[in-house]
């Protein structure tokens, strides 16, 4: 790009960066120097290949989604919670939002995940122990019980059940007399990572795109400020893969979604926007930072060069991030601290629009009150002390970051163009990328190369060559053990009390009524959103809807692969 190009579009940046709002905040250095917003090359000069590059707010959004990076808004401190039964969650909840967290995340126990109830014979001794058990609309009533759902924005981490656990929560926002158009947060509902990661799916993947689909067209029409998809890296990552990895199966995902939506005949610029995004940011601080670059640079070419997107929302990838699980250590866990805060800041400089901290004590159990205060102070030190909010990408035109991006993202490609090659030929149903992606989910592909590059890692952990300290290097230490938290089997006891009251106490002609009902609309083309809701009204609870899907629609079962 010539140095004219580059001044032209430095005076584009520079316009729409004073016409944006700023935060009230000083922007200088510690020392008291006062820094640019944005830094690029020097005037007068021109640098080959800018215009993949560019100024922040500006196609492709290499350098972010907003002119004024985090001068305008920092980004959402969203802590994931959910532990034992919604009274203990909601306390949990109060005390991350009163410290300064600014969105809540809800993590849901494995029965809730997998669509059964806390009395079913299968969750015995899994009740609200990986998150909070949710067995009805009551329940989520109680989860959010005091906190304005109208007020907050609420991310809930659930894809099999997502959809009968999202009519809950609008049917508790419904009776705190919350006007549903207004509701702002995200649901995951990210059914592709399942088969291909995480393994939490209850159906065949073609009724868990009926649903997916339903609730794009609901959440477009009556709900436009929800996100009703969170396309998810982060288990894929968390799974054994590699950077570009995560970054091109997520993406290629997220098109299959843009298919699917473009299938219902939807406006690609009036749903594209609800799509977000979930990744995981690893230790490797520069890497990181390259891959969330590239995924915002990727997104927005392919929605506008491919899926005919043209308003400026339908390009932008929005994308919460989490700090990597997989990295945390049982052995010498304090170490986890540094870990975690190194993560979180490749997030921030990678532009990330909110952010989850993990607690020390991950590795081990679920965090307590103080771990859990570390995680979120981490979080408030790197926005108040350290400066990085002051400058949009600071490290944009770096040698090393700029290779990076540009070597990742094409590693992303050539992964595209393996996915849709598996999808042979069209016609396609849905989309060529989602036929590949069906055909590598049906095939083992995408799960055996996630093995492939665990494998590799594991051979050079095991060797040496990579190092992990307290694991395999530095292995001598004073600490002491961690004091964890432990779930009182009472919970399991308890919850499985109430929701035998909340049953002989409902009507229970009208529950099997309206899941009867709900049944029956499944059978048609038309939308399942308003008669699930109906029925979650009725109090019928998340396993008895989802038994009815299960009984109509019939259970996947991963085949066997040697």
């Amino acid at each position: 790009m010539d140095a004219d190009e580059i001044a032209a579009g430095r005076a584009r940046w520079q316009a729409r960066y004073d016409a944006a709002r700023k935060r009230d905040a000083d922007f200088t250095t510690l020392s008291g120097l006062p820094v640019d917003p944005v830094y690029g090359p020097p005037e007068g000069t021109a640098y080959p290949g800018f215009e993949r590059i560019g100024w922040p707010g500006e196609f492709p959004y290499t350098r972010g989604l907003h002119p004024t990076g985090y001068r305008g808004r920092t980004w959402t401190i969203r802590q994931f919670a959910g532990f034992g039964n919604a009274r203990q969650t909601n306390e949990r909840y109060k005390m991350i939002l009163g410290a300064g967290g600014g969105g809540l995340s809800v993590a849901f126990d494995m029965p809730t995940l997998m669509g059964r109830d806390s009395d079913d014979p299968q969750s015995l001794g899994e009740v609200g122990h990986c998150g909070v058990a949710v067995d009805s609309a009551a329940d989520m009533e109680v989860l959010f019980d005091g906190i304005d759902l109208a007020g907050v924005t609420t991310s809930m981490t659930i894809s099999g059940p997502a959809v009968p656990v999202f009519c809950m929560y609008l049917v508790a926002a419904e009776r705190q007399g919350a006007d549903l158009s207004t509701l702002d947060g995200t649901l995951q509902t990210d059914i592709f990572k399942e088969y291909i990661a995480q393994k939490e799916w209850l159906f065949d993947p073609e009724p868990h795109l009926r649903l997916i689909g339903d609730l794009m067209e609901y959440c477009a029409r009556e709900i436009p400020r929800y996100k009703p998809l969170s396309v998810s890296g982060y288990h894929i990552r968390e799974a054994g893969s590699t950077a570009a990895q995560e970054l091109a199966y997520t993406l290629a995902d997220g098109f299959g979604y843009v298919e699917l939506g473009l299938s219902r005949g939807l406006d690609v610029n009036v749903f594209a926007p609800g799509l977000s995004f979930f990744f995981d940011s690893h230790v490797d601080f520069f890497e990181e930072i390259a891959k969330f670059r590239a995924a915002r640079r990727i997104w927005a070419r392919w929605l506008r060069d491919v899926y005919g997107a043209t308003s400026e929302k339908a390009l932008w990838l929005r994308f919460h991030t989490q700090t990597a699980g997989v990295s945390l250590t049982a052995q010498q866990p304090v170490n986890n601290v540094v870990r975690t805060a190194v993560e979180a800041l490749a997030a921030v400089l990678g532009g990330t629009n909110s952010l989850h901290t993990n607690a020390l004590d991950e590795t081990l159990a679920l965090p307590t009150d103080e771990s859990a205060e570390i995680a979120l102070r981490t979080q408030q030190v790197l926005m108040e002390e350290t400066g990085v909010v002051n400058v949009a990408d600071p490290l944009g035109g770096s040698w090393y970051v700029e290779a990076l991006t540009d070597r990742i993202e094409a590693e992303a490609e050539e992964i595209f163009a393996r996915i849709r090659q598996l999808g042979g030929e069209g016609p396609h149903t849905i989309g060529p990328m989602t036929s590949g992606i069906l055909r590598g989910i049906e095939d083992g592909w995408f799960t055996g190369h996630i093995a492939e590059s665990a494998f590799v890692y594991q051979q050079a952990l095991e060797k040496g060559d990579k190092k992990i300290v307290g694991v395999n290097c530095h292995t001598g230490t004073v600490a002491k053990d961690l004091e964890i938290l432990r779930i009182s089997h009472e919970v399991e006891l308890e919850q499985r009390r109430v929701l035998a009251e909340r049953k002989s106490a409902r009507d229970d002609a009208a529950v099997t009524a309206a899941v009867r009902r709900m049944v029956e609309v499944g059978r048609t083309g038309e939308n399942m959103i308003p008669a699930m809701l109906d029925a979650v009204r009725a109090e019928a609870t998340l396993g008895e809807i989802c038994d009815a899907l299960r009984a109509e629609w019939g259970v996947y079962r991963e085949p066997a692969r040697f």
